[in-house]
């Protein structure tokens, strides 16, 4: 993986420090040891695809960087806060800024469409009522998805259930979002519209994300095309620039 320098370094010789850096982290479930010595940094806006067979730990990462799990040994940064030694009324605070989609979507089945995506919103916020909504039509309509607001997850098909877990995802506006196998289980063609969510968060809003995967198919999908606004409307189409980072690949 790549090496990044210590975080501290890192804040020495730049006013930003990135979003997420792992300074030699390792992690173990008793004698099985999952992770060990890794590094690497995720400069704020950018993308790093997490490549690796299942099992690999690749899943693991997302729930150090949420601080679900605590390493071993190392150090976690988020947004230059170090995570791994902090009380969890701090890290409570973190995960304000943080968005998840999970494995299999993880709607609420008994709420609409509309509720699940503005149930953080709801609950963790003192934003109006009226705010929630206009903010849910608005991310709704941003994935394509804006007549589907007060259906339920049950009448929905396996693609748009994902998107509206990327819509509750981001509907808070999280600067850091962490993607799980977002295309697990779904066929080429319904991957392809998912794949594309993900490429207009990176290029649209400007969302600093790790995405997880073990479909390479899928990460070069989304490595290699590009969001773009033009008179025709948004258009996701093949990158013409090679030159620009757009995403760096992880292996595990």
């Amino acid at each position: 993986m790549d090496p990044a320098p210590a975080p501290a370094r890192v804040r020495d010789s730049s006013p930003v420090p990135p979003a997420v850096a792992f300074d030699k982290v390792s992690f173990a479930f008793d004698d099985h040891v999952v992770l060990q010595d890794v590094s690497f940094s995720v400069p704020k806006g950018s993308m790093r695809i997490l490549l690796g067979a299942s099992g690999a730990g690749k899943s693991v990462i997302l729930k150090l960087v949420l601080g679900l799990f605590r390493p071993d040994a190392g150090r976690i940064f988020v947004h230059g806060e170090r995570i791994d030694t902090m009380p969890e009324a701090e890290l409570m605070r973190l995960r304000s800024d943080i968005g998840m989609l999970f494995q299999e979507s993880a709607l609420f089945d008994s709420l609409t469409v509309a509720e699940n995506v503005g149930y953080r919103l709801y609950e963790e916020t003192d934003m109006p009522v009226d705010q929630v909504r206009s903010r849910v039509v608005e991310v709704l309509g941003f994935i394509g998805l804006g007549e589907y607001v007060d259906r339920m997850p049950s009448e929905l098909s396996g693609g748009q259930r994902r998107r509206v877990a990327i819509a509750r995802a981001m509907a808070a506006k999280p600067n850091l979002l962490l993607f799980d196998d977002p295309t697990t289980g779904l066929d080429p063609i319904t991957a392809t519209t998912v794949n594309d969510e993900v490429v207009k968060l990176r290029d649209l809003e400007k969302v600093t994300s790790i995405l997880v995967t073990h479909q390479i198919r899928d990460a070069h999908y989304v490595a290699m095309h590009q969001a773009v606004r033009s008179d025709a409307g948004l258009e996701i189409r093949p990158a013409l620039d090679e030159t620009v980072d757009r995403a760096r690949f992880l292996v595990l």
